[in-house]
């Protein structure tokens, strides 16, 4: 093998590994949209993935709480679980007991400019302390969105929508809470941890 042929050789090799890197960056990177976006996992957000056992428990238990919407809607609380972080993840889903398909309020993202710019959410949930006499709003990320599902807007007859919703946690002594969504009945529910 001759010199240019070693050369070009390495050359080669050197843009495939750089096209490699690229490719493997970018794809850590995600790119999607707003349809696209997941939270991202950390401490506070829960791993819902696979066919991980208590995920499933947690779906066919019995839900902390049930709180009736409009038009059929019902929004059903699984769990609520505080982290080591510092907050507290409200995990559930919305189901439509309706006869027909429901669109999901828009007032459910609340009225703050700042979330409503970002498009629909369940922004407008709050958790009330009774004992420490504090509301907790839905947390915020350096963009202004609500660290909530986002995305929705029509829920078909029978069908259901899984949702979560993160709040800066209470003090470890409160082990209960009212939660409150606009359009929707409230309801106390149990902290977990």
């Amino acid at each position: 093998m001759s010199i240019r042929s070693t050369t070009k050789a390495r050359r080669g090799m050197a843009a495939l590994t750089v096209a490699a890197g690229l490719a493997l960056a970018v794809a850590g990177c995600g790119g999607g949209g707003e349809s696209d976006r997941k939270p991202e996992a950390s401490a506070s957000t829960p791993q819902r993935e696979g066919s991980d056992p208590s995920a499933q428990e947690t779906n066919e238990s019995k839900p902390l709480a049930e709180l009736r919407g409009s038009d059929g809607l019902l929004l059903q609380i699984t769990s609520v679980e505080r982290d080591a972080g510092g907050f507290l993840t409200v995990n559930g889903s919305f189901k439509n007991d309706g006869a027909k398909s429901v669109v999901v309020p828009a007032a459910v993202s609340g009225n703050e400019t700042e979330i409503l710019k970002n498009g629909r959410s369940l922004g407008g949930a709050t958790l009330v302390d009774s004992k420490g006499k504090k509301r907790y709003y839905v947390l915020r990320d350096t963009d202004g969105r609500a660290l909530t599902t986002t995305g929705f807007s029509t829920i078909k007859a029978g069908a259901s929508l899984s949702v979560f919703m993160q709040f800066p946690a209470p003090p470890t002594d409160t082990t209960e809470v009212t939660f409150q969504m606009p359009t929707f009945a409230s309801g106390t529910i149990q902290i977990s941890g």
